[in-house]
């Protein structure tokens, strides 16, 4: 069945690995070897198409959302896949957030809900509510960008506990597929880019914002 997502591993890692999460509720990860060939390597299953996967920083794990509505976690080293968390409706995002201060599993659904979740606790750390469905999401710390139905975009700050920092409307016409932030020279995140769903009239559009301009004040 047709793939939904794909995540290279850290540069962290060992060696460099891809993941694929795809329809037919599969999750199966290869090895990329140095001349481009790749070996199959391992695959777990959801009881539900996978959305969406992320690799934890130090490319020990692999977390995952699904239509089954969970998301868990793929231990490398032991092969384990246990859930680590839950929404109301399928999962459609799942980002590994790395901070100074804290590490968890940020994800969104269509249950209109941001989680975090600490690994070792059934209940999530912090609720979010979405003001629709979330269908796209990126994270740099200290800076989170979420993309949800009816072109809403909204970027939170995850200094301290995680905050919405500024609501905006997309500058497209058609829901956005997917978001990315990018880095200023120094490496610090200062923009986000997107890009909406295919129009079969005309060839998709992205757009690209800078968050200190969107912060300020419009001119009436």
């Amino acid at each position: 069945d047709s793939v939904s997502s794909l995540a290279f591993s850290p540069p962290s890692s060992n060696a460099v690995f891809l993941v694929a999460t795809s329809w037919d509720n599969n999750v199966r990860c290869w090895q990329i070897n140095s001349d481009g060939s790749s070996q199959p390597k391992a695959q777990q299953s959801h009881s539900g198409p996978v959305l969406d996967s992320s690799w934890q920083h130090d490319g020990t794990k692999i977390y995952t959302g699904s239509c089954d509505k969970t998301c868990k976690m793929w231990d490398l080293q032991s092969n384990q896949f246990v859930t680590i968390g839950q929404h109301d409706a399928p999962i459609k995002t799942v980002n590994w957030v790395n901070t100074p201060k804290y590490s968890c599993v940020l994800t969104g659904g269509w249950d209109k809900a941001l989680k975090f979740w600490d690994t070792r606790s059934p209940q999530p750390m912090l609720v979010l509510q979405l003001p629709e469905r979330c269908y796209c999401a990126d994270v740099v710390y200290p800076m989170a960008m979420v993309g949800t139905a009816e072109r809403n975009l909204l970027c939170y700050n995850l200094e301290g506990t995680p905050s919405e920092y500024k609501k905006m409307e997309s500058p497209l016409k058609y829901q956005s597929r997917c978001i990315s932030i990018f880095l200023d020279k120094k490496e610090a995140p200062t923009g986000f880019c997107g890009h909406e769903f295919a129009n079969p009239q005309n060839s998709p559009k992205i757009f690209l914002r800078y968050v200190a301009e969107e912060a300020k004040p419009r001119k009436k």
